[in-house]
């Protein structure tokens, strides 16, 4: 359908799922119309034991092979730099949706934390108001 369809990009599917978010930007290039700031941690130990296909509810954070986490518990800030710079060679220039499903902090905190990330990591300048920078508490 060309131009009348794009991708809602969101690299903590890939995460879970064991794929490279970068890898796939590059690829999906001009397709991608809506990108999330989501990130996701492997869980060192469950991960090892269970595998990825983890199916246990979200509020069984503890015992769970992977888990939506503030953006920078998951990967750093460095690969946050990469990732939003790729977006950006894309060509990419639209809202970044930030979501914040961390179940091991408060959602407040949460969302400050990953906004300084953020903050941090897109190659854009987000000192007045007009910005694309939108956030969503726990979606």
């Amino acid at each position: 359908v060309g131009d009348m369809v794009g991708m809602n990009f969101d690299p903590s599917h890939l995460f879970w799922m064991g794929g490279d978010p970068i890898a796939a930007v590059r690829a999906l290039g001009s397709a991608i119309y809506h990108v999330h700031a989501k990130d996701v941690r492997i869980e060192r130990g469950v991960n090892d034991i269970h595998g990825l296909i983890d199916v246990k509810p979200m509020e069984s954070f503890a015992d769970r092979s992977w888990n939506y986490v503030a953006l920078g518990y998951g990967h750093d800030v460095s690969y946050w730099k990469e990732f939003f710079t790729v977006v950006k060679m894309t060509g990419y220039e639209g809202p970044v949706v930030l979501e914040m499903e961390d179940l091991t902090m408060e959602p407040l905190t949460g969302v400050k934390k990953s906004m300084d990330v953020l903050k941090e990591a897109l190659p854009r300048d987000f000192k007045n108001k007009s910005s694309n920078l939108y956030s969503v508490v726990n979606q």
